[in-house]
Parts: structure tokens; C-alpha cells; sequence
């Protein structure tokens, strides 16, 4: 698989004249302490979410299993750091087989229009409206206990916990050079974008805080996001 175009780090510049985003900066150097430290919080806190959630995450197998024909668990190739493509897990919420020409559709869409999703309650990325969801995926998605799987992932290292979403290669192949950047750093489970209104906001400025955290990434800011994640799947309308 081809490495995104434009990994490259461009020179400093504005995410955009929204005053709720913020202005990127040059990325930092001598950064390897850090790297070792989310390593470290990375492997704790998974490792602790898989044995504390293990009765949710068994509950959820076996309605998965129930829902319809089909694995419990969907993977799925995404891109993370480096441009590097892995297998992402989830809860299947789909019926198994469906094409994803829907979902391509909505994303292009959304890209060209840099309008926020249609709500209600709608989210940047996923249609909570489709079709090829099953009655048990409708809830998984709204509680994101489909994303726990990826607690895995982490401890596999081919994400954190912390950082930009795991975009699809063909996803990576729309994105412009300028997000480039949002590949310096692993893919998460939760980030700036995911804590800073998700339905709400257009796909660009989703795109641009993902950017954004790119540049600004240490040990402070990815606790003070984790913080910030349980409130914010709390919120109607919030949960991808």
C-alpha cells in the first residue's frame, strides 16, 4: 500500500479564522521521552480498561453473535503513524458483506460541501441513519462500545489512546498534502476532534484539529483529553 501524500511538515500556518479552533505551531523535536511516557500510559490504561470492561465487552460479543449472521468482530485496514496501514477492530454494528459505497459517498460529499454532518443527530464520520446497521450495532455506535476493541490495538501499539482518528486508505487518498502531518503521530482512540463537538463540526475542522493535536501533543494534553472523553460521549448527538 502507498504512503499518503504529503507527510511531509509544512511551514507554520493557520487551521482556519474560526476563533474555537486553535492556531497550529512547528512541531516540537527531541520528543522520544515523551513517546516513551504514552507508551507507558498507553499499555496501563488499556490493559486495565480490557480487565475492568471485560463483563461489557462479553455482554457485547454475545448480542453481536445474536444481532445476525457474521463475526463478532469487524476488522478493518486503516492508516496510522507513518502513513502505515494495520487492522483496526471493532464490535461489527453492520450487516455483515454490505458494501461501503454509502459511506464513501457521505464522506466525499462532506469534504467537498465543508459542511457540518446533518444532524439529528448525524456525526463527521458515520451515518447514524444507515441502513446496513443492525438493531444492536444502532447502540453500540450511540454508547461507542463498538470502539472498545481498539483497546486492543493499543496495546498492539498500532494506536494510542490518544491522538488522530484512524482514517481508511482511500479516506487518506482524498485528504489534501497540508494533512500530511496528522500522520507524525499514531492514530487514537480519542482526540481533540473527538472532545470538541463531533457533530458539530464541518470535516475540515475535524481534519484541522487533528492537525492540531499533531503539533501540540505531550503528556498534559493527552490526560487532559482522556479526561475530557467520558463527558463528551455523554452528550446527546456526541458519541461517533
Amino acid at each position: 500500500m502507498k504512503r499518503p501524500a504529503g507527510l511531509r511538515r509544512p511551514v507554520l500556518e493557520a487551521v482556519s479564522q474560526d476563533e474555537d479552533l486553535l492556531v497550529l505551531r512547528r512541531p516540537r523535536t527531541g520528543r522520544t521521552a515523551y513517546r516513551s511516557a504514552k507508551r507507558c500510559l498507553d499499555v496501563a490504561v488499556a490493559a486495565s480498561a480490557l480487565v475492568l470492561l471485560s463483563p461489557v465487552l462479553g455482554v457485547a460479543a454475545l448480542l453481536v453473535r445474536r444481532s445476525s449472521p457474521g463475526p463478532v468482530l469487524f476488522r478493518q485496514t486503516r492508516v496510522g503513524l507513518g502513513g502505515q496501514p494495520f487492522t483496526m477492530l471493532k464490535f461489527r454494528t453492520m450487516v455483515d458483506g454490505c458494501s461501503d459505497e454509502l459511506h464513501r459517498d457521505y464522506v466525499q460529499r462532506l469534504l467537498d460541501a465543508d459542511q457540518p454532518a446533518p444532524e439529528p443527530p448525524g456525526t463527521v464520520y458515520k451515518l447514524d441513519n444507515d441502513p446496513r446497521l443492525t438493531s444492536v450495532g444502532r447502540v453500540l455506535r450511540r454508547t461507542s462500545i463498538d470502539e472498545l476493541p481498539q483497546l486492543v490495538n493499543v496495546l498492539r501499539g498500532d494506536m494510542s489512546l490518544v491522538g488522530p482518528r484512524p482514517v481508511l486508505p482511500w479516506e487518506a487518498a482524498l485528504l489534501g498534502k497540508e494533512y500530511g502531518p496528522r500522520f507524525d503521530v499514531p492514530a487514537g482512540m480519542t482526540g481533540l476532534w473527538q472532545t470538541s463537538g463531533r457533530s458539530r463540526l464541518t470535516m475540515r475542522q475535524a481534519l484541522d484539529l487533528d492537525l492540531e493535536y499533531a503539533r501540540r501533543c505531550d503528556l498534559l494534553l493527552d490526560l487532559a483529553l482522556l479526561a475530557r472523553t467520558v463527558p463528551a460521549l455523554l452528550r446527546p448527538g456526541d458519541a461517533e
